[in-house]
């Protein structure tokens, strides 16, 4: 699902026109976006959690030359799903038939 469809649904969900529910999304994602921006981590209980990782800086082989590169240090956006959340994708995908996967 993209964007656009995601909004489409939110407004069907929520009785909102596409125009509000757009707005409605673009807020919510700017909240969580300047949250991440500050350090503070987004906490939506059942969901997941939106936290920033420092990842160390750290040497590895490029593929193509097998020459060792250096990595920076950097700080990473993380989503950690909630119990909830993974409890009902896994119960979801244990109905679906072996191998296949829901788009």
């Amino acid at each position: 699902m993209n964007k656009g469809e995601f909004i489409d649904r939110l407004a069907e969900k929520s009785n909102l026109t596409k125009k509000e529910a757009r707005k409605l999304l673009d807020n919510v994602l700017d909240l969580v976006q300047d949250s991440l921006l500050t350090g503070d981590e987004v906490k939506l209980v059942g969901f997941g959690k939106f936290a920033v990782r420092a990842r160390k800086a750290s040497s590895r082989i490029n593929p193509q030359t097998k020459r060792p590169i250096q990595v920076e240090a950097k700080v990473v956006p993380l989503f950690k799903p909630g119990k909830e959340l993974k409890r009902r994708i896994e119960k979801a995908l244990k109905a679906a038939p072996k191998g296949v996967t829901r788009k």
